[in-house]
């Protein structure tokens, strides 16, 4: 999967970050890509319905 490979280029990123302003950007990203991952899980297991609810 496309996002799971973004994640782990992400985790291979971050052990090779110095400054502390380049890991937080890459910890955010991570963060949001682990979030999104999250969510497409869940409305696969139909945990949660991916339409508006109006």
């Amino acid at each position: 999967m496309l996002l799971e490979q973004h994640i782990e280029e992400l985790h291979l990123e971050l052990r090779e970050a110095i400054d502390p302003a380049e890991r937080r950007e890459i910890e955010i990203e991570l963060e949001l890509a682990r979030a999104e991952l999250a969510v497409i899980i869940a409305e696969q297991e139909g945990a949660i319905e991916a339409e508006p609810p109006f």
